[in-house]
């Protein structure tokens, strides 16, 4: 028997009020402003799948199975595939949003009984994409980074005004993703100030999750590159932000796909592979702890509170067992 006290809300209604509670909790602190969009885009698309008109409280484990299922299937456009669902990573983080809703619900008086504790479709069944290798190999990750630092040298396009040129900008977004490893959301936050020089070296502040910052220097080569960026590629500009549009303008997450895909054309063909932002963050992650660099130094790098994420963000590269039984640390010397 239904309770009294009972609020049977809309799944429009209870998603409005949970999204106003999740940006509220950002003042505090308590959450990043990129994690409360996060949530609040997984919360629409929720609304979306089930219905703005439909209460909350009907929604039974079935329900949920079958939104889970129905978002494993919609085109990721980041992706490109042949299926063109979402990927695994994509599904877990849309489940993870959707549990921490009813989970409010239900102490909220929304729902009586939590729909997801009956769900039943397992990870494999959601029928997403098969996890397949994000990181670059190092001749993809060499092309793509040997296009972007001759973007300098590249000759103006017949008609376009110098203010109107990015190829300086791109040859920095696409530099610090591939051997920093940001999230996409860090880059674009990322202001003029952030950079500084420390005895000689470059640093860039981050400005990360949860309200953390973290100090990564700056290879020497995309060092040389952001410095002739700010010198005579950046638009002369009120605007603060780093990297801005011909215009004058803060870039936007978008954006960033366009200039990735932009400097991907310039690579060889044998070289090039398509490649997400969140791919250039993989193959950072991939090859420094491929090449033994110190975990807690990688994990810094990320900005990671745990070493153990960093098992997400390791991808295998083709031959690296074989070198590693080759160079085995038992049978030197023999």
């Amino acid at each position: 028997m239904r309770p009294a006290e009972l609020d049977r809300l809309t799944v429009a209604e209870a998603g409005d009020r949970y999204v106003e509670l999740v940006r509220a909790r950002t003042v505090t602190g308590a959450l990043s402003s990129s994690t409360a969009e996060v949530y609040a885009r997984d919360v629409a698309t929720l609304v979306e799948l089930a219905g703005a008109d439909a209460v909350l409280d009907d929604l039974t484990g079935a329900d949920v199975d079958a939104l889970l299922l129905a978002f494993a299937r919609r085109p990721d456009g980041r992706l490109r595939t042949p299926s063109g669902g979402q990927s695994p990573s994509s599904q877990a983080r849309f489940r993870r949003s959707i549990s921490a809703l009813f989970k409010h619900a239900t102490l909220a008086g929304w729902v009586q009984i939590n729909p997801m504790t009956a769900s039943t479709v397992t990870s494999k069944e959601r029928g997403g994409l098969r996890p397949q290798r994000r990181a670059l190999t190092r001749e993809q990750a060499q092309g793509l980074i040997g296009a972007a630092r001759e973007l300098g040298d590249v000759p103006p396009p017949e008609g376009k005004r110098r203010d109107q040129r990015t190829e300086l900008r791109d040859a920095v977004i696409v530099l610090l993703l591939a051997t920093m490893g940001p999230r996409v959301s860090e880059l674009v936050r990322a202001n003029v100030e952030d950079f500084f020089t420390n005895d000689g070296v470059r640093y860039w502040r981050i400005f990360g999750k949860g309200g953390r910052t973290r100090d990564v220097p700056l290879p020497d080569d995309v060092a040389a590159v952001l410095q002739e960026y700010l010198a005579r590629g950046r638009p002369a500009a009120a605007e603060k932000a780093l990297l801005l549009s011909w215009r004058g303008r803060r870039l936007a997450r978008g954006d960033v796909q366009a200039v990735i895909d932009r400097v991907q054309a310039r690579v060889d063909p044998d070289q090039r592979r398509s490649v997400t932002p969140h791919g250039l963050r993989h193959t950072t992650a991939t090859h420094l702890l491929a090449d033994a660099v110190d975990m807690d130094a990688v994990r810094r790098v990320l900005g990671h509170s745990d070493l153990a994420t960093l098992g997400r963000y390791r991808d295998e590269l083709p031959g690296e067992l074989e070198v590693a039984m080759r160079a085995h640390p038992l049978l030197r010397g023999r």
